[in-house]
């Protein structure tokens, strides 16, 4: 296979109304079947009136701003200073909703397509009409991605060809059957067409020859193929709602009960090995915001440990620490409801780190508590 990738000079500057793919088709008479068309979005916005008027600076033009980014927003992600990350009507997750002020007069703002899988469609066929090849249309954008530096172009929308490549059920060279590979050969056209176009020398569309020998006969399903469904989205959850929905989950632990699918230490395993730094993390957690006076203390010995579990029958066979816990003196109605509100916050923290506890009340002449901290049921079955 080679490929080339081509820039497409001499667009101009795009207005509302005018027919891209006639100046599309001018500007690249050698368009043939089978090429790959990269369509920067902005200018698919601006042929279709995609704009929105803002002040040009101050105060005003921030109020403007938020209020265009909330009517673009499907769902807030995340926010970190002035940045947001939301996700749009689209279902895509990127940052401020993909409005963008570069490459336009500053009184006006450009919003993403309202359909980009439309609007290559649609592109697709006026090319076929005007210019006689069958080619492939993508929408691109550009966008940042978690955990990596830099950004890159992705595909928004395409027509005439599937966005997604399925390598299942394949065999590879060493005989192994692959059941999870799906690569999204539209992304990376997308940004193979980038390295053409650039964000300054106003090229804003690019062909992609040599990577297919003819478009699909039909325009396929669309870049939405590639928006990850909400229930397989391992992290789906934006930072605010992630946060309140540990709360929520902290305010209502119960009592970890019974051993089923618990891992039990091994023979030659001491209780606590595993779990005794992770009980230490918890209780730093919370050393800050307890009542003073109230004291939690790891049990590392084991004859303390093997004193209580013997005086407890309800001490679960694969409990791997404890904690020692002692409210406030004096003793009164107060220290024991101060007392209560620590346990609870150290349980949380506790369960922050992957472990669950059970609490156990000392006998009647006593006023303390005993956590015992047990491993979590089995490792979660994460779908395919």
């Amino acid at each position: 296979m080679r490929l080339e990738v081509l820039p497409v000079l001499g667009l101009g500057d795009i207005t509302e109304g005018d027919d891209l793919a006639a100046l599309i088709a001018m500007a690249a008479p050698w368009l043939r079947d089978g090429d790959v068309l990269v369509v920067t979005s902005k200018i698919v916005s601006k042929a279709e009136g995609r704009m929105v008027d803002v002040p040009v600076d101050g105060p005003e033009r921030e109020v403007a701003r938020s209020e265009i980014l909330a009517g673009e927003t499907a769902r807030p992600v995340a926010r970190r200073g002035a940045t947001r990350i939301v996700q749009t009507h689209h279902g895509f997750v990127m940052a401020s909703a993909g409005i963008d002020a570069s490459n336009v007069d500053r009184s006006r703002l450009v919003l993403l397509p309202k359909d980009p899988d439309a609007s290559a469609r649609g592109l697709r066929a006026a090319i076929r009409e005007q210019h006689g090849a069958d080619v492939v249309v993508i929408i691109s954008d550009t966008m940042g991605r978690p955990w990596r530096n830099g950004l890159t172009d992705v595909a928004l929308g395409v027509a005439g060809m599937p966005a997604v490549r399925d390598h299942r059920g394949e065999v590879d060279p060493y005989g192994n059957r692959m059941s999870i590979t799906q690569m999204a050969v539209v992304d990376e056209l997308a940004g193979a067409g980038e390295l053409v176009k650039g964000k300054c020398d106003q090229v804003p569309v690019a062909v992609i020859r040599g990577y297919l020998y003819g478009a699909d006969p039909d325009d396929g399903d669309g870049a939405a193929a590639l928006v990850r469904d909400a229930a397989q989205d391992l992290f789906s959850l934006g930072t605010a709602e992630a946060r309140a929905e540990g709360l929520r989950a902290a305010a209502t632990l119960g009592e970890s009960t019974g051993t089923h699918g618990r891992r039990v230490a091994g023979p030659d395993e001491p209780a606590g090995t595993g779990d005794l730094a992770a009980v230490n993390r918890a209780i730093g957690t919370v050393a800050g915001v307890i009542t003073p006076g109230t004291v939690f203390t790891p049990v590392s010995d084991e004859r303390v440990r093997a004193r209580l579990a013997g005086a407890t029958p309800a001490v679960p066979s694969d409990a791997t620490a404890m904690v020692d816990c002692w409210p406030p003196g004096p003793p009164d109605s107060a220290a024991f409801i101060r007392f209560g509100a620590d346990l609870h916050r150290l349980r949380a923290a506790l369960a922050a780190e992957g472990l669950d506890s059970t609490l156990l009340l000392a006998p009647a002449e006593g006023v303390g508590a005993t956590l015992v901290v047990t491993p979590p049921p089995g490792p979660a079955v994460l779908p395919a």
